[in-house]
Order: structure tokens, then sequence, then C-alpha cells
């Protein structure tokens, strides 16, 4: 089954990465003299990818979404195998889980910040959580083609797979004792969760994580955006990184 990705940035992410194959890509006809739009069309005239410039009233289809006048049409999402992953050899992997995140808005802002932030992949349940869709990758900004995807049938086996591989798991939970920034995050291989908003991590996953972590919460609203929230983790990695390399990015 086909899917569709949407909008300039995004089209041209794919094509650059060449992760996934394109079967067509429509453009709006009043688009041409974009230089994004031309670099579409100069990369899919190199590998023979089939583009058309269609009326303006063709795009009604594909009104509810941002499109900017480009759709490329992709086959599926080329996952990799949790088995592939972990045989790759490089230390200090690094790893983002989500539990239930099913707005793939989201799910989309934690996969850029992940690409931002130099992590290896991103691991995700089959059900109860955003598939990676149109919506995921225009929320990306088309960060998708660059990092590993790995959808698994059980979260809780894969955590087992995973420590049985070396890697530390940290679960954000609001009742956790330990601050984000209380943990080393260097030198180890690790995999931080993130919870659905309402529901939060799984009482399972919680049980099988080695740290819990919270960020502190200074006033009486209920909690941070899921995104938002692992932004700050992800990037307190990044710190500590940077502080105990020596390096000023």
């Amino acid at each position: 089954m086909e899917d569709f990705i949407f909008g300039r940035n995004s089209v041209l992410e794919l094509l650059q990465e060449g992760r996934r194959s394109v079967s067509k890509i429509l453009l709006m006809k009043n688009i041409r003299e974009n230089p994004k739009v031309s670099q579409i069309i100069d990369i899919a005239r190199k590998r023979g990818i089939v583009f058309q410039f269609i009326p303006k009233e063709k795009f009604v289809q594909y009104k509810e979404y941002p499109h900017q006048g480009v759709i490329a049409y992709v086959a599926p999402v080329n996952y990799i195998s949790l088995d592939d992953f972990l045989l790759r050899n490089k230390n200090n992997k690094k790893v983002i889980i989500t539990d239930g995140v099913e707005d793939p808005h989201n799910m989309g802002s934690i996969i850029r910040t992940a690409v931002c932030a130099g992590f290896d992949a991103v691991i995700f349940p089959s059900r109860r959580n955003a598939v990676i869709n149109a919506t995921v990758e225009k929320s990306s900004a088309g960060a998708i083609n660059h990092i590993d995807l790995i959808m698994v049938n059980s979260l809780s086996s894969t955590i087992d797979r995973l420590k049985n591989n070396n890697f530390w798991i940290i679960a954000t939970d609001i009742d956790a004792k330990d601050n984000y920034y209380d943990i080393d995050y260097c030198n180890m291989n690790f995999a931080i969760v993130m919870g659905s908003e309402k529901e939060g991590i799984s009482t399972t996953i919680l049980k099988k994580s080695d740290y819990k972590i919270k960020i502190p919460i200074l006033t009486n609203f209920d909690s941070l955006n899921v995104a938002n929230a692992a932004s700050i983790v992800i990037y307190e990695a990044v710190k500590q990184t940077i502080q105990k390399s020596g390096n000023i990015v």
C-alpha cells in the first residue's frame, strides 16, 4: 500500500536521503519557479521518477494537508529489525522509545529532535502508538529519513532484548525521585522511554527500567507536552556528552 508525503521540505529530504522508493510526484502548476521545487525536479529526472504538473483544482483532495503544492507517493516506511540494529558495532548507542504516543505531530517532533541530537533509532510499538504516516513525516520535517525506525510487537520483550545487549533503560515518570539531569548519560548504551501524556509509561515497562526520572514542574500544571519533554531529556544527554568530550558545538 502506498503512502504519500507532502510539503516541499519533506519531499526534498525524502529524495535526498533515498531510503524510500518514490513512485511518482505531483506538483502544482504555479510553483515551477520555486528553488526547492527545482531541486525536486532535478533529482526526480536523474533517478527516473515520474513527476507531473497538475492544476490547482486537482489538489482539492489533499486540502486538509499543508502540501505547498507538492505530493510524493512512496512505498511504506523501510523499518529495520531490532536484530539488525543490535548487530551494528557501535559504542554508546542512543535510542528513544515511545510507549503510547498517539499524536502524529508529537511523534514527528520526537523523531526530529532525536535526529538533531544524533540518536541512533526510534523504537515504537505496532499498536496504541502513532504509525509513521504523512503527518508524522511532515511534523518531523523529513527527519524520518535520517534515523533507524524500529516497529515492534511487544515493548516489554524489546526492553528485555535491549537490557541483554548492555542497554540501560531510562523511563520518564512524573512520580520519579530523580530529576532528568541526575543521570550520567555518558559512556553507556541507553534507551529513553517516553509515555503518553494521559497514561504515561505502562507499569510493566516502568518495572523493567533501570532508572526513573522526572522533569521538575514548578507550578500546579499537570505536565509538559510529550514532545517538549523528550527534547529536554534528549538534550541533557547531548549537553553531558559535549561537556565530557570538551568539544564546543
